[in-house]
């Protein structure tokens, strides 16, 4: 059994502009980083990311010091022991995530290849979809058009935090100009529809061939939740509605009762890789499909979570997968990701 070395450091990025959703407007995020290494391979590293989202990660802490301390004692649990113990991190689903991505490069021998995939490869990319931030009409349809420009099949919509008539009203110009086979549209509501207003949105959405729609109100309102996914015209993928759900019969008891469509998968916020695979075992057995995106991660984290995609998904994913935002930040970490037309390519 190798006996592991490892060390934390952080590093503060910011939004080349302001990325809003209906929780709030993110300018800056901030990230931890594991570097693992052991005496039994000389010279190799492995790097895996930790990006709690403030206010939304289960393992978010009241201060950058207590989760550092945290994350420092997990560190050095593994380090005695040479192995993950799930159990234990399943509470800390971005440490987790953080540790699997270093493991899983030093295995490879330090290289950011993580899994033997076509995508690892460099022989094929991944479909992605377009994202569009909450912002006025005029910047949300730039921001629209700029993606469509730049081969974007698939587009998700940031809504929730302008008037929704007007939110609505750039839904039906995007179906003027474009129909649903020449771009698939997804909104994401980040819980920002009430209970009480979520059908009367959801029906006036639906006459514009809307692919799906992300947690339309916000978590643990599982009545209100089951109602929907019973009864809306779009079908409805949860996301936040998954964090904190860690143990195996949390996870099937929520599948059961609310009975999505689909799952939004964040190895930083539902469980790392391997709380994410559990998701997408018990979605299947249940006919529910899945998609995996990041969580605002830099490059080392968007990284990772490539490549745990493609070994999930691959080869030849067709369904578009959340990991365009490598560009977000003016002062990301270099890694050999190209978005090249709507797909990620790994070129190393």
């Amino acid at each position: 059994m190798p006996k592991f070395k490892i060390e934390i450091s952080d590093k503060t990025l910011h939004f080349k502009q302001p990325a809003g959703t209906s929780r709030g407007i993110y300018t800056t995020r901030h990230s931890y980083y594991v570097t693992l290494t052991s005496d039994s391979k000389p010279g190799i590293k492995g790097l895996g990311e930790c990006a709690p989202l403030p206010d939304l990660s289960c393992d978010r802490m009241s201060s950058d010091a207590e989760y550092r301390r945290t994350l420092s004692s997990l560190c050095n649990m593994f380090c005695i022991t040479g192995k993950i113990n799930y159990t234990m991190f399943r509470p800390y689903p971005s440490m987790l995530f953080g540790l699997e991505s270093a493991l899983a490069q030093w295995e490879a021998d330090g290289n950011m290849r993580l899994f033997d995939t076509p995508f690892g490869r460099g022989e094929e990319g991944i479909s992605i979809n377009g994202l569009v931030w909450m912002g006025t009409f005029e910047e949300m349809f730039a921001r629209l058009r700029e993606k469509l420009d730049s081969g974007f099949h698939c587009v998700k919509l940031k809504i929730g935090a302008i008037d929704f008539d007007r939110e609505l009203d750039l839904v039906k110009h995007i179906r003027q100009a474009f129909t649903k086979e020449q771009v698939e549209l997804r909104v994401d509501a980040n819980g920002g529809f009430s209970p009480e207003n979520a059908m009367e949105r959801l029906m006036a959405l639906a006459r514009y061939d809307i692919h799906s729609i992300e947690q339309p109100v916000r978590q643990h309102q599982w009545k209100s939740m089951a109602r929907l996914c019973r009864h809306s015209p779009i079908p409805i993928a949860l996301d936040e509605e998954l964090i904190g759900v860690n143990i195996p019969s949390m996870k099937e008891g929520l599948l059961d009762a609310l009975r999505p469509t689909y799952l939004v998968l964040k190895p930083s916020l539902h469980g790392g890789m391997a709380g994410c695979t559990e998701w997408i075992r018990m979605a299947k057995e249940r006919g529910i499909g899945s998609w995996i995106t990041s969580a605002l991660e830099s490059n080392v984290g968007l990284n990772a979570i490539a490549h745990f995609c493609a070994k999930t998904y691959g080869p030849n994913i067709s369904m578009a997968q959340g990991l365009g935002t490598g560009q977000l930040f003016t002062d990301n970490v270099p890694m050999p990701l190209v978005i090249r037309g709507n797909k990620l390519w790994y070129e190393n």
